[in-house]
């Protein structure tokens, strides 16, 4: 059985978000703060803060594999499914994007009492 997400609305267009120059952002849907990188033309969303000890990862940079690293402590998670990439046992919690023709959606777990068995 498939995730089943509810998807929240970011922004009307990808130019309007303030992208930094190492290629991330931070953004709001439904009041929660994310992440948002792009990399390969293709925009990635996950936790804004990193798992280990709270660092803001849109402060920290992309690798050329396509791993988010902390600025804290240089913890390395891959952008794409959350896999802690330099051994230290953390998973990062990782979005689906949705680029439609009104906006930009962000897809949150619909999270209940049987969610486990999804």
């Amino acid at each position: 059985m498939s995730k089943q997400y509810k998807w929240y609305k970011i922004i009307e267009n990808e130019n309007l978000l303030q992208w930094q120059s190492n290629n991330m952002c931070i953004a709001e849907a439904n009041g929660k703060k994310i992440t948002l990188a792009k990399h390969n033309n293709t925009i990635l969303a996950f936790v804004y803060k990193c798992p280990h000890a709270g660092g803001i990862l849109a402060d920290g940079f992309i690798d050329t594999l396509g791993n988010v690293v902390c600025p804290l402590h240089r913890y390395k998670f891959s952008i794409h499914n959350g896999r802690n990439v330099s051994g230290e046992g953390y998973y990062l919690k990782t979005f689906p994007i949705e680029i439609r023709e009104d906006g930009i959606y962000v897809g949150f777990a619909e999270e209940g009492f049987f969610s486990f068995l999804h």
